[in-house]
């Protein structure tokens, strides 16, 4: 019995140990931190990130097969628009230029010949003809007078027609613009040499490339005495005088940017910042991102930057001037409605609805509820109840920093 009595008095004690342990978790004031109610500016912070571009880089391709006889430039080398890179061997197409030149001269040496034989036989067939009219009408004089036969009339008469023939043979070969059919001909072999002339001269000159613009030799695959085939790439002309970061924004970061821009950028790599501004948005999206490019200008130079280097710009949008808002964990969600738990000097919560306003990814701005200088939890929001005692964190936040932002 005593034994009974015995296990009956230790289960109930075990119980009402238990019973002491829970009241002292529920005698636990939750920990939160609290931030100030202020009124700020309420910005949206896109982070921009992408690589480095120069303003230019291109490649210097052989147009015409031959053999390299010189590379006046080394990998890294600093070259000027219009400086000697690569000069071919050149000697055929100077044969062919000689060659060409002698043609040249000949079909205008012969175009002038024709030119002074035609004028010759003009003015000549043009003597004949005056001088077999001026015979004729001697002729018809004589006869009247019965100092000539009529069989001598139609001789003069015959040499007339014969003469005018002759002349209109001539004047029929000339030309709307007044040039003999002939002439016209060898003008064109004449021009069509010259021509020809050029386009070697041409060719040769495309023989010895040179730098389309100022810049740095960023390739070199050429060597004296190669064997180059038209359009093999020889070297890369990178000019980085000017730097751009592309970027891709998402379509909700995208309706916020404006070309003319100005935000501070970053190149990871060398862990500067540098002066940036907007200078193209696309105006239609990536098919496959769905996202839009952007491009940005470093309105400061420096030769330490290279092509492909990692950058980011952070990019400051004001959403509201002169705002309350809080930080987005510092605002409940029950049944629909929004709450925040204004704590008062002495740690008691108090639960208010709150109406809100704009939004970004860190805060929400507080239309009705709450009023600048209160203390707001920001954080186990979930745990706390209307006028419970909480525990304050010792460092308190002040609303999201200066300003409520976004890094997105």
């Amino acid at each position: 019995m005593a034994l009974i009595v015995s296990g009956i008095w230790g289960y109930m004690k075990g119980f009402g140990g238990k019973s002491g342990n829970a009241g002292k978790a529920a005698a636990i004031k939750p920990l939160v931190a609290v931030e100030t109610v202020q009124k700020r500016d309420m910005v949206k912070r896109i982070v921009l990130s992408g690589q480095t571009v120069p303003a230019a880089q291109v490649d210097i391709a052989a147009k015409y097969t031959g053999r390299i006889v010189q590379v006046t430039v080394e990998l890294g080398q600093r070259v000027e628009a219009g400086q000697v890179l690569i000069i071919q061997d050149t000697r055929d197409i100077d044969l062919i230029i000689a060659q060409s030149g002698e043609s040249m001269r000949l079909a205008r040496a012969e175009s002038v010949e024709t030119k002074a034989a035609f004028d010759a036989n003009y003015r000549k067939a043009e003597a004949d003809y005056q001088r077999n009219l001026d015979n004729l009408r001697r002729y018809e004089s004589l006869h009247a007078a019965g100092a000539v036969s009529r069989e001598n009339l139609d001789t003069a008469r015959q040499q007339l027609v014969n003469a005018k023939a002759a002349l209109d043979t001539l004047k029929e070969q000339a030309m709307t613009q007044g040039a003999p059919a002939v002439l016209e001909t060898r003008q064109a072999a004449a021009a069509r040499a010259e021509y020809m002339l050029e386009a070697y001269k041409q060719q040769r000159e495309d023989m010895v490339l040179r730098a389309p613009r100022n810049g740095i030799i960023g390739y070199r695959q050429a060597e004296a005495g190669a064997l180059v085939q038209d359009g093999q790439k020889l070297l890369t002309v990178v000019d980085n005088s000017s730097i751009y970061i592309d970027c891709q924004v998402a379509e909700q970061n995208a309706a916020y940017l404006v070309t003319g821009m100005e935000l501070p950028v970053t190149v990871d790599s060398l862990g500067k910042s540098y002066p940036g501004k907007i200078t193209y948005i696309s105006p239609v999206s990536n098919e496959k991102t769905q996202a839009f490019t952007v491009r940005i200008l470093l309105l400061q130079g420096d030769l330490l930057i290279k092509g492909g280097m990692f950058a980011h710009a952070n990019a400051e949008i004001l959403l509201k001037p002169k705002t309350i808002f809080v930080s987005k964990e510092a605002v409940l969600d029950k049944n629909g409605k929004k709450y925040v738990f204004v704590i008062h000097e002495n740690k008691q919560a108090e639960q208010r609805q709150v109406r809100l306003g704009l939004a970004n990814d860190e805060a929400v701005e507080i239309l009705e509820g709450v009023k600048a200088g209160e203390l707001v939890a920001g954080s186990n929001v979930s745990r706390l109840k209307q006028d419970m005692q909480v525990e304050v964190e010792q460092k308190a936040k002040t609303g999201s920093k200066d300003k409520a932002g976004t890094g997105i």
